[in-house]
């Protein structure tokens, strides 16, 4: 699996998705649950489809009958949640090794 550049937003996105790995979730509703906003959280989801962390469905509905866009889903692949859980992984361990305050605030919260 490819490396990704592990934003703050990235890994909001990451989290989204790890909180029920097997669970799909549509755009907007990554987008609320991380609290950023569609034009950042569409090309993340991009780039993670790219990387083949996630996979993507469109919703068989009728959007007439629904009144509303159809939802492209979103779920992580095995190998995926595996990728992401060690780069935030790393990440955590980046802060805590490169910054001492980012350590004592998580060694205090244990």
């Amino acid at each position: 699996m490819p490396a990704l550049r592990m934003t703050v937003q990235t890994q909001a996105v990451l989290h989204a998705l790890l909180a029920d790995p097997t669970a799909e979730l549509y755009g907007l509703e990554i987008a609320e649950r991380t609290n950023l906003l569609p034009g950042s959280t569409y090309p993340i989801l991009t780039r993670l489809l790219e990387a083949g962390w996630i996979k993507d469905r469109w919703e068989e509905v009728d959007p007439h009958d629904e009144r509303r866009p159809r939802r492209r889903y979103y779920r992580l692949t095995e190998d995926g949640a595996a990728s992401a859980r060690e780069a935030l992984r790393k990440t955590t361990k980046s802060l805590a090794e490169s910054l001492p305050i980012w350590n004592a605030t998580v060694e205090g919260t244990s």
